[in-house]
């Protein structure tokens, strides 16, 4: 992979977030989210701190997002039976993500509290 150039290498991920979109339900929850978000922004027009900070906080959820996922494909590929230490990395990575949606909610009700 470090020999490809850097378009192959987004096009790769550009790929993997496809596949999230396609089939991962949570993925496309937190992409709404986040569409709602800009709406907010793009009709409060807050000041760029705000912008940068909503931006950065849900693209750290997707991102999350995208991780868990890739744990999870890879753990059910490696074991497809179930097993305690695969459904404890797999909780752990959910827990990841929830606890940075909780996250990312609370600084939208600051925002919107402030604005």
């Amino acid at each position: 992979m470090k020999q490809l150039s850097i378009i192959r290498r987004v096009l790769f991920a550009c790929q993997g977030i496809v596949q999230a979109w396609r089939y991962e339900a949570s993925f496309r929850t937190h992409c709404l989210a986040t569409l709602f978000v800009v709406l907010v922004l793009i009709w409060k027009q807050p000041e760029p701190l705000w912008w940068a900070i909503l931006l950065f906080t849900c693209a750290a959820v997707l991102a999350a997002e995208l991780l868990n996922t890739a744990l999870e494909h890879t753990l059910d590929h490696l074991s497809p039976q179930e097993h305690p230490a695969v459904g404890i990395a797999k909780d752990c990575a959910a827990g990841a993500v929830l606890i940075l949606s909780v996250g990312a909610l609370a600084v939208f009700i600051a925002f919107l509290a402030e604005t």
